[in-house]
């Protein structure tokens, strides 16, 4: 019984205090240990166990989109039947990394990053084909958020030119990150291994994209579950292209909303091209949030759909 007291609690500050700022040294398991207070087979041992049980994807990098990874919102209609199923077979790719139920048609959201272009279509139709259902691609093409009123286009190409910039070394690295660290005592080694250079790079090129915001965060990447926050549910809207801007401010003065995302239409299946996030304290703040703001004037004439959360939990 003690055992199993320590091992969540282990387990617990893991998912809590490590998903990002995770050590970048030869030996960062040993690392971790030290500063839990735990041995360093404790940690490796608990980490395969969350990854086994579905609770992380990987320990690595998230990339920011389109400076050397790419991500993208998808969806699948699952019959209610085959949902454990189809939710089993898309949680083995560790490009996923975030899933929820909508009570919707298409019930089942997940996000996929990787770290090219070309990898998340590799994903996608992978994880398509691994499911046996179409799967809806929604990339993000601009983002809004309450602290900058600025429109962040996402949907081009490179900002920078970082990703067109990398070596062959940067490639692979950038491929082996996807998957995140081996658990192993020595994790950079082995991928120093697997490109083709030495453990000391590997370590000062992760530093690096860090340092340059390629890389947003590195650590441990959590499987979300809705259950884990607010209840949150998607306003999702068709808007011409030239409005998005003024109808995602407009949205963002309101109380509840957390973001508004411009995504790629997915026609014919999916007209709308304007995500809002809404969060409340209950189902039921949050049902009377949804009702304001689908009376409000701006948003007049716009086809829309609502997204509430499922009563289950994750299948993830």
């Amino acid at each position: 019984m003690m055992t199993d007291v320590l091992d969540e609690r282990l387990g617990a500050r893991l998912l809590n205090e490590w998903q990002q700022d995770f050590p970048l040294c030869p030996a960062p398991f040993a690392e971790l240990a030290g500063k839990l207070g735990v041995a360093e087979t404790a940690v490796l041992r608990m980490l395969e166990r969350l990854r086994r049980e579905g609770r992380i994807a990987r320990v690595g990098a998230v990339f920011a989109p389109k400076r050397i990874g790419a991500s993208s919102l998808a969806a699948m209609a699952v019959p209610a039947d085959k949902l454990a199923r189809v939710a089993e077979a898309v949680n083995r790719f560790p490009e996923v990394n975030q899933n929820y139920l909508r009570q919707h048609p298409y019930n089942f959201w997940f996000v996929v990053t990787a770290g090219s272009p070309g990898r998340l279509q590799a994903a996608l139709g992978a994880i398509e084909q691994a499911a046996g259902l179409p799967l809806l691609r929604l990339p993000m093409v601009s983002e809004y958020r309450r602290d900058d009123d600025r429109r962040r286009d996402v949907g081009s190409d490179t900002d920078g030119g970082l990703a067109a910039s990398l070596d062959e070394i940067g490639r692979r690295l950038v491929m082996a990150l996807q998957e995140g660290l081996p658990f192993f005592i020595r994790p950079f080694s082995v991928l120093a291994s697997r490109v083709g250079c030495e453990e000391r790079e590997v370590i000062e090129r992760i530093r690096r994209w860090s340092d340059e915001g390629a890389i947003k965060r590195f650590g441990i990447v959590v499987r979300r579950r809705a259950s884990d926050r607010e209840v949150k549910a998607l306003l999702v809207l068709d808007v011409p292209n030239a409005e998005v801007g003024a109808v995602s401010r407009r949205l963002l003065d309101e109380s509840g909303v957390i973001l508004v995302d411009e995504r790629q239409r997915a026609l014919p299946a999916w007209p709308h091209n304007l995500f809002c996030t809404v969060a409340a304290a209950s189902s039921e703040a949050l049902v009377e949030r949804l009702d304001a703001l689908q009376a409000l004037p701006v948003l007049s004439g716009f086809a829309r759909d609502v997204l509430l959360p499922a009563p289950e939990a994750s299948p993830a």
